[in-house]
């Protein structure tokens, strides 16, 4: 009986990040279709905006002092990078720089986007209200989806910022 109990919770957690999943896969869907149309204003429906640009800022800072580490003009980049960063963050994040990582995943202009069906098949839940896109099945995560107020918003970039840059229509 123990072990029924213990097999059912365990079915419970299962089907509650597959409803996660799914759950997430038509705003990701709503995502990628603005990305595609080059659409703004649907694109800021689905993004994270101030999470998003602090998490790509941290990352840009940890790469600054990286490469200065050591480096006479460490001081000069540790003054300048938080400024660089902002502006650098916002310029970043929009559909057209985004393209570059749909691409990645497959999704060119040239690509019919997959349904929520698929989308949601290769979603992977990180915890309560939280999911992330990887490129192979138990690969690493590249975006991370948060729901917020009813709605999954892209919050966070994992992969290579050099993958986000303007690629021109």
């Amino acid at each position: 009986m123990k072990r029924l109990v213990v097999l059912l919770g365990l079915l419970a957690l299962g089907g509650c990040a597959t409803a996660q999943r799914f759950d997430a896969a038509s705003d990701v869907h709503a995502l990628l279709v603005s990305i595609r149309d080059d659409d703004p204003a649907a694109f800021e429906r689905h993004v994270d905006r101030p999470a998003l640009k602090r998490q790509i800022e941290a990352r840009m800072m940890g790469e600054a002092r990286k490469a200065g580490a050591g480096d006479g003009l460490a001081a000069l980049g540790a003054i300048l990078a938080p400024t660089l960063a902002d502006v650098a963050g916002d310029a970043l994040i929009r559909p057209r720089v985004f393209r570059s990582v749909a691409a990645y995943y497959g999704y060119d202009a040239a690509t019919p986007l997959p349904g929520p069906m698929v989308i949601g098949s290769q979603l992977k839940p990180l915890g309560e209200g939280q999911v992330c896109a990887t490129r192979k099945k138990d690969g690493p995560c590249l975006l991370t989806f948060t729901q917020e107020a009813g709605t999954w918003r892209l919050s966070g970039f994992e992969g290579d910022l050099s993958m986000l840059r303007a690629k021109g229509r």
